[in-house]
């Protein structure tokens, strides 16, 4: 009788199917085991936890699906510089500032192409334009409708002023 079954019956248990194992297979049993349940575990947890950027895709939200907003002077300094320019009009430092934003994402209310501009917010010690942009709607000059981006167009913060 091996000495784990021994032991167990001694103890008064009744040994299990790994109670004869050496440490080392039991291990490499049970992370096979678990390497078998991965993929389904992976599979349910997938199925489980909603998607992290859901959109509203009817256009119904006047700041985008979050409805987010932020206020002026919450903005970084760079932010409130590119919103100054749009509003005289520019001078614009990037060559892409002013163009027309098609909103393909679907986060800002549906327009007609053309309504939405976009325009970049310098990012220091950013070696390209960077990731941040204010997209206005309408006329950039009196509209009134800014959004920030802080992440290349996968949310916006409607700006308050």
């Amino acid at each position: 009788m091996p000495n784990a079954e021994l032991r167990a019956r001694l103890a008064g248990r009744q040994p299990g199917p790994l109670s004869g194992l050496a440490p080392a297979a039991v291990g490499r049993r049970w992370l096979a085991v678990l390497c078998g349940c991965l993929p389904a575990l992976l599979l349910a947890l997938a199925l489980l936890v909603p998607a992290a950027h859901a959109r509203d895709n009817t256009g119904a939200g006047a700041s985008g699906a979050s409805g987010a907003t932020v206020a002026l002077a919450e903005l970084a300094l760079e932010a409130r510089t590119t919103l100054a320019l749009i509003r005289a009009g520019g001078p614009f430092p990037y060559d892409k500032d002013g163009t027309v934003f098609g909103n393909r994402e679907g986060l800002l209310p549906r327009q007609a192409r053309g309504y939405y501009t976009e325009y970049t917010v310098r990012t220091p010690g950013s070696r390209d334009r960077g990731a941040r942009r204010i997209v206005a709607g309408g006329d950039p000059r009196r509209s009134g409708e800014y959004w920030y981006t802080g992440d290349h167009y996968r949310s916006f913060q409607r700006i308050r002023e």
